[in-house]
């Protein structure tokens, strides 16, 4: 095929009408820009996200829940921007998408009220920022870390390894726990009962040592031990102790339990178990003259 023919067959193919969009044209090379603009875009955010904004995080220090909700809001930005470039360098009409838009958004819009919801959640969470990557969440009976926050959805990993996709609106209607929201040191509560025949002052200091004795309590705040009241076979105390590190509070917890457990056998004192009397009453005597019948 001679080449003047072959420009000849790709210009008519580059300028094969596809569809119309109002009284704009959609052709082949328009659906090629479109695509390359945007390809375009999404390099310049990766490009801007990876060097320009790595560089001055580097030099400003931002911790890393800062650093992701700056890279994500950039990026959106960015794409959006592309958007607009593309729709309006290949001479697609916008006014003529938001006709369509506007006539689609009747029908589809009960079908994507929870996706509108996940996606303006996704904005507070990004802006507002009640929860970060890196914090430790508990959602429901699931305790986790936050990886990743997207548009429509966040991912925590949890402490067996699996990641749980939940949708932002949870996050935003719902009552969710985060550990590590603000100051990170937080306090945990140990209750133990210790038996009615035990020497009070020496479980105080037993109590009272265990907290010492353990490299992750903090000094300040100082840890408590209270007496929380009188059990059906023990009194019920309670060691209050604070943490540094909101990730480490399961091991922390065992760790006490365990020192609690030692403390407690080498001077005698005795956690008792809830007891129960049973009384075994003899049988009733039955007449003789009813054996007969």
């Amino acid at each position: 095929m001679p080449m003047t023919e072959f420009l000849t067959l790709l210009n008519e193919i580059l300028k094969f009408r596809l569809f119309q969009l109002k009284d704009s044209p959609v052709t082949v090379s328009s659906i090629i820009m479109f695509v390359a603009v945007m390809v375009a875009f999404v390099v310049l955010s990766r490009f801007t996200r990876n060097v320009f904004l790595g560089r001055i995080f580097k030099r400003l220090h931002f911790d890393e829940g800062t650093m992701y909700t700056l890279t994500r809001v950039t990026h959106y930005l960015i794409m959006l921007m592309g958007c607009m470039v593309a729709f309006q360098f290949i001479g697609i009409d916008l006014s003529g998408l938001m006709v369509i838009f506007g006539a689609l958004s009747v029908g589809i819009g009960f079908g994507l009220q929870n996706l509108t919801s996940n996606f303006i959640s996704g904005l507070i969470l990004l802006i507002e920022r009640p929860i970060r990557v890196g914090d430790r969440v508990t959602i429901g009976d699931t305790e986790g870390d936050v990886v990743e926050i997207n548009i429509r959805s966040t991912e925590i990993r949890s402490l067996n390894n699996i990641s749980i996709i939940v949708p932002n609106s949870e996050f935003v209607s719902s009552q969710v726990i985060n550990w590590s929201h603000g100051d990170l040191k937080v306090r945990i509560d140990i209750d133990v009962g210790v038996s009615y025949n035990s020497d009070l002052d020496t479980v105080l200091r037993c109590l009272n040592e265990v907290a010492q004795e353990n490299k992750d309590v903090l000094k300040d705040p100082p840890h408590e031990v209270l007496h929380m009241g009188f059990g059906d076979s023990s009194w019920d105390m309670r060691l209050r102790a604070w943490i540094p590190n909101p990730k480490k509070h399961n091991n922390v917890r065992s760790d006490i339990n365990c020192a609690i457990v030692r403390k407690f056998r080498d001077n005698t004192i005795e956690i008792p178990f809830p007891q129960r009397d049973l009384n075994v009453r003899s049988p009733l005597p039955i007449p003789l003259g009813l054996t007969n019948k």
